[in-house]
C-alpha cells in the first residue's frame, strides 16, 4: 500500500501537470495588427488598454477635449479582422481581435454599444523594401 503522502505528492503532481497543458491549450489566438508598431509596448497594452480608453474617453466626453493620446477608431483599423469576404468583421464575430482576449477571460466588451467595431476604412499598411 502507498504511503498517504506519497499518493497525495502522486496526484498533486498529475493535476499541475494536467492544468499546466490545459492552460497552454486555452490560450486566446490573438490576431496580428496591420501597423508597423502600437502606440504602446504589447504587455502594456494588454494589461491598461481600458484604463487608457475609458480616460480618454472622459476627457472626449465629459471635457470636450478631441486630442486624446489612444483613439478607439485607430486601435480598430490596425486591428481589423478579415473576414472570408475580406471585409472586416464586427464584433459579432468571434475572429474580432477583441473578442479574442475578451471571451478567454469572460470579460465582456462594451465600447460597442456607441461605436463601431469595424474600421471606417481600411488603412494600408506599406511594407518597407
Amino acid at each position: 500500500m502507498l504511503n498517504k503522502g506519497l499518493l497525495w505528492l502522486t496526484i498533486s503532481f498529475i493535476l499541475l501537470t494536467w492544468a499546466a497543458t490545459a492552460s497552454e491549450l486555452a490560450k486566446p489566438e490573438i490576431p496580428k495588427a496591420k501597423g508597423e508598431q502600437c502606440v504602446a509596448e504589447t504587455s502594456f497594452m494588454r494589461r491598461n488598454h481600458m484604463d487608457l480608453l475609458q480616460h480618454d474617453r472622459d476627457k472626449t466626453v465629459r471635457h470636450g477635449q478631441r486630442d486624446v493620446d489612444y483613439s478607439l477608431k485607430e486601435c480598430i483599423a490596425c486591428h481589423a479582422v478579415d473576414g472570408k469576404d475580406g471585409k472586416p468583421v464586427s464584433v459579432e464575430s468571434p475572429k474580432h481581435f477583441c473578442r479574442a482576449c475578451h471571451d478567454y477571460a469572460a470579460v465582456t466588451v462594451d465600447c460597442f454599444q456607441c461605436h463601431t467595431s469595424k474600421p471606417e476604412k481600411k488603412i494600408k499598411v506599406e511594407k518597407s523594401q
